[in-house]
C-alpha cells in the first residue's frame, strides 16, 4: 500500500490490522499524517505545535515493537493531544500567552499511558485559553477552522484535536471536557467525542480549569476506536485522589449492532426554543432509527436541567478563580518585572491572560467573596445535587438518554465572539452531564445545511460500556461515519 490519503483515512482498528500484517510501517503511517498536517495546517490551524521529530522517533520505536510481536491496539497510531495536557517533549501552553514557551517537567498520566501503549504524538492541539470557550476562538495564538467549512468554528474548547481528527491529521485525539468541550466540537466537526464518567480517567497533569468538572476523553472516527482509546487511558491513578479504583472493563467487547431490550430516554427539557430546524429533524430521525434497531423509547423528565447553565457559570468560574491563582509570574510562565510584587502580579496576569479568562476569574472571585459565597456558590452546589438526582431517577427507568449535542451546527467565526451569552448557549445540552458527573458521547447524527449534526447519548455513572454499545449500534446503522470533509 502506498503512503498517502488511504493511510490517513483508516480507523485505529483498521490500521492495527494492517500494521500487524506489515502492509505498511508505523513510520510510513506517521509520515503520511505529517505530510497531511503540512498541507492542511495553513488553512485549518489545528495545532499550536507540531512535533515531527517526536512522532518519527516514536514511530521508529513502534516498528521495532511490532517486529518483536507487540500487537497493542495503539502501537504506532498517530494522535493529537490538546495543549492542556502536560508533555515533557513539547510545550504545554493551555492556549495562553502566560504559558507561552513553557515545558513541563512531567507527563500527564494519560500521556504516560499513551507512551506506554506505543502511540505517536504528532502535535499539541489548539484550545480556547485554559479550556475556557466554545469555539477555539479564545486561543491566544489563533482560531482553529472547521474542516467542513473553514469559515466556521470547530467548537471548543477542544477544537484543535477535534478538527485534526475530522481532517485526518491524526487518527485520534485527546481533549478535556468541563462543560461539553469534547462533545460539542465532536458534534461540530462530525467525529466521535467521549466524555467518560468523572473519575474514570486520571486528571493528573491536566492543567485544571474546574477541578470538580474536568474530565479527559478521546476524539475518534468511530465508536469502536473510542472504546479502544478509553481502555488505554482509563483506570485508577494514585496521583489523582478523585480517580476511581473501579476495574476497567473491555469496552470494545461490549459493542453490539442491535438495541433489543435497551430502553432509551427522551427528555422534553432537551427541546428548546431557538434550535436549528435541521438539528431538530436530524435528532427526530435518529430517535426513529433507534426504535427500528429494537430500542424502547421512553419519555423522561429532567426538571432541573433548565438551571444547569446558570449553575455551571457559578461553579466553573469559582473553581477557575482558585486554580488559576498559581499563574502569578513567580514559579513558571510569563513574568513582568515591576517595582513591587503586587504590581508584578497585576502586570503579569494582565498581559498573560486573555479577556475570556479574565471574565471568568472575576466572576468566580465575586461568587466566592465574603457575603456572596453562600448566596451563589453554596446555592449552586445545592442545585447541582438536584440535577444529579434528576438523572438518577431517570436512569431507574432507562439505560441511556438521547439528546442533541448542540442546538445548532457550527456557527461562523466571529459571529458570537462579542456575545458571551450566545456563546455559552452552545453548551446548553452538554453541561448537565458535567454537573452530574455522568458519561456522555457525541456521534455523527446527520447534516443540517451541509454541516454535521451531533447526536448525544448520556449514560449512568461508570457504565460507559452500555453508552458505547448504544452509540455503536446507531453509528453502524447510518452512513454518517463514512462521510468526510472534502478538503483539497
Amino acid at each position: 500500500m502506498s503512503v498517502g490519503s488511504e493511510l490517513t483515512g483508516l480507523t485505529i482498528a483498521q490500521a492495527r490490522d494492517l500494521l500487524d500484517a506489515k502492509e505498511f510501517s508505523a513510520v510510513e503511517l506517521t509520515q503520511a499524517h505529517l505530510e497531511r498536517i503540512e498541507r492542511l495546517e495553513p488553512a485549518l490551524k489545528c495545532h499550536i505545535e507540531i512535533t515531527p521529530d517526536v512522532a518519527l522517533a516514536q514511530a521508529t520505536a513502534a516498528d521495532r515493537a511490532i517486529g518483536d510481536g507487540d500487537q497493542s491496539p495503539l502501537t504506532g497510531i498517530p494522535t493529537s493531544l490538546k495543549d492542556v495536557l502536560c508533555t515533557v517533549d513539547s510545550h504545554t501552553t493551555a492556549g495562553s500567552q502566560i504559558l507561552k514557551g513553557y515545558r513541563s517537567a512531567y507527563d500527564a498520566t494519560v500521556v504516560s499511558k499513551l507512551r506506554s501503549a506505543g502511540a505517536v504524538f504528532v502535535g499539541k492541539g489548539n484550545t480556547d485559553e485554559f479550556a475556557m470557550g466554545s469555539s477555539t476562538e479564545n486561543s491566544s495564538f489563533f482560531p482553529t477552522h472547521n474542516p467542513w467549512d473553514i469559515d466556521r468554528v470547530p467548537g471548543g474548547s477542544s477544537g484543535g484535536p477535534a478538527a485534526a481528527v475530522a481532517a485526518a491529521e491524526a487518527m485520534f485525539g485527546l481533549g478535556s471536557d468541563t462543560g461539553g468541550s469534547i462533545r460539542q466540537p465532536a458534534g461540530f466537526c462530525g467525529v466521535v467525542g467521549l466524555k467518560p464518567t468523572y473519575g474514570r480517567v486520571s486528571r493528573f497533569g491536566l492543567i485544571a480549569f474546574a477541578s470538580s468538572l474536568d474530565q479527559i476523553g478521546p476524539f475518534t472516527r468511530t465508536v469502536e476506536d473510542a472504546a479502544i482509546v478509553l481502555e488505554a487511558i482509563a483506570g485508577h491513578d494514585s496521583k489523582d485522589s478523585t480517580s476511581s479504583p473501579r476495574d476497567v472493563p473491555s469496552f470494545r467487547g461490549s459493542l453490539r449492532t442491535d438495541l433489543k431490550g435497551v430502553r432509551i430516554g427522551v427528555a422534553e427539557e432537551y427541546s428548546v426554543s431557538g434550535m436549528e430546524a435541521g438539528v431538530e429533524t436530524a435528532v427526530a430521525n435518529a430517535i426513529e432509527q433507534l426504535a427500528l434497531l429494537g430500542a424502547e423509547i421512553v419519555p423522561v423528565s429532567l426538571p432541573h436541567t433548565r438551571y444547569a447553565l446558570s449553575t455551571y457559570y457559578i461553579t466553573a468560574p469559582a473553581e477557575a478563580s482558585a486554580n488559576l491563582a498559581r499563574f502569578d509570574g513567580v514559579r513558571f510562565g510569563h513574568s513582568v518585572d515591576a517595582p513591587t510584587i503586587k504590581e508584578m502580579y497585576e502586570r503579569t496576569r494582565g498581559e498573560g491572560f486573555g479577556s475570556e479568562v479574565k471574565r471568568r476569574i472575576m466572576l468566580g472571585t465575586y461568587a466566592l467573596s465574603s457575603g456572596y459565597y453562600d448566596a451563589y456558590y453554596v446555592k449552586a452546589q445545592k442545585v447541582r445535587t438536584l440535577i444529579k438526582q434528576d438523572f438518577d431517577r431517570a436512569f431507574e427507568q432507562v439505560d441511556v438518554i438521547v439528546a442533541p449535542t448542540s442546538p445548532t451546527t457550527a456557527f461562523r467565526i466571529g459571529d458570537r465572539i462579542d456575545d458571551p451569552y450566545q456563546m455559552y448557549l452552545a453548551d446548553v445540552f452538554t453541561i448537565p452531564a458535567n454537573m452530574a458527573g455522568i458519561p456522555g458521547i457525541s456521534v455523527p447524527g446527520g447534516f443540517s445545511n451541509d454541516m454535521p449534526v451531533g447526536l448525544q447519548f448520556l449514560g449512568q455513572s461508570f457504565d460507559e460500556a452500555t453508552l458505547l454499545a448504544v452509540a455503536h449500534a446507531y453509528e453502524q446503522s447510518q452512513p454518517w461515519v463514512t462521510m468526510t470533509p472534502a478538503l483539497q
